[in-house]
């Protein structure tokens, strides 16, 4: 539908359609003209309502399930609303002294913040909560680099939850086994608990100033076996939690091969990389309605997705509910926006 036919729809309509949306959030079920009358703050007939909605249903709005029961937003109806009619509340404090409590205690690594994230987000939506996460962002535990032949160097990076990569450097044979132990010992003291975005900024500056040719042979070593060599982020991390709950909605529930789509989806990480793209995009928190939602296709479902930054404002990943489209969105948005945040705050 165009923005003109939108800009057409005049406030009385938009009102209807705003209150027949919240009622249908709320239960789930479709309204007619006598629900919308009892929610109050209309100067209008039952008629006149009916006349309004039989509107909206033509304007591809609106849909009638059955013939005498009430109607129910279409997709493009929950666009329009969460576009232009939804009205955001707060998160409250309980909400955000919990999300805090479980994502900034101290000791936890990357990837514990980010399962706790998705699980505190779960918990608190009531639907599924989900984190991603290029796997680039691991804390660098160990470098060391081996001489392979007379023309080739292997670069180790043992991270800290144990993952250990192997990266094949060109030399030309131009740097001896004493000099190699020594810059893996420089270079291992020197980005101990950094993750690889963080190191490639700090060789930047270390090639610009270093005082030394260990130094300056160390930086250059690592800038080639790790700017030169992408780091995988076809392959991201992954946290879900409250898969279960997706299937406590009606709606959604009837159609458990599409949820399982939806799991093996996930499990395969086939589409994530668009999500990381997409969040990166995105100014703010992004929703994704049903078949619109490119990610799912599924007709039922929604997702609230934010990106989450470091301190540097870069985009690192993304955070986000996955559940029904009749999601509690003035709830789920502001509180997807705050974890995302939090999140930030740890990341650094």
């Amino acid at each position: 539908m165009s923005d003109n036919v939108y800009a057409q729809i005049n406030d009385r309509s938009k009102l209807i359609f705003k209150k027949l949306v919240e009622s249908y959030l709320k239960t789930g079920s479709p309204a007619g003209s006598e629900t919308i009358m009892k929610m109050g703050g209309l100067n209008l007939s039952s008629a006149s309502i009916r006349s309004i909605l039989s509107n909206l249903q033509k304007e591809g709005l609106l849909y009638a399930p059955h013939r005498s029961a009430g109607r129910m937003p279409t997709e493009k109806g929950m666009r329009f609303f969460v576009d232009g009619l939804l009205e955001f509340g707060r998160i409250s404090k309980s909400d955000k002294e919990n999300i805090k409590q479980q994502c900034l205690t101290k000791g936890k690594s990357y990837e514990e913040v980010l399962d706790v994230a998705s699980k505190a987000i779960s918990g608190l939506s009531s639907y599924a909560g989900i984190v991603i996460a290029p796997k680039f962002q691991k804390n660098l535990k160990h470098v060391e680099f081996i001489r392979l032949n007379s023309t080739q160097l292997m670069l180790i990076l043992a991270y800290e939850n144990g993952e250990v990569e192997n990266r094949i450097i060109e030399d030309n044979g131009k740097y001896n086994s004493s000099l190699l132990v020594q810059a893996s010992n420089y270079l291992t003291s020197k980005f101990t608990n950094k993750n690889i975005s963080q190191i490639k900024k700090l060789i930047q500056i270390e090639i610009k100033n270093s005082q030394n040719e260990l130094e300056l042979i160390s930086s250059k070593l690592i800038q080639q076996g790790i700017i030169e060599t992408q780091p995988n982020s076809k392959n991201p991390y992954i946290f879900l939690h409250g898969q279960s709950n997706l299937l406590k909605d009606e709606i959604v529930s009837k159609d458990l091969d599409q949820i399982r789509n939806l799991f093996d989806e996930i499990e395969k990480k086939s589409s994530f990389v668009d999500i990381l793209e997409t969040a990166g995009k995105a100014k703010g928190v992004q929703i994704f309605i049903g078949s619109k939602n490119f990610l799912f296709k599924h007709s039922g479902l929604s997702m609230v997705m934010a990106p989450y930054k470091n301190n540097d404002q870069e985009i690192i990943g993304a955070i986000g509910v996955v559940g029904p489209t009749r999601l509690n969105y003035s709830k789920i948005v502001p509180l997807v926006d705050y974890t995302s945040k939090i999140i930030g705050k740890v990341i650094d």
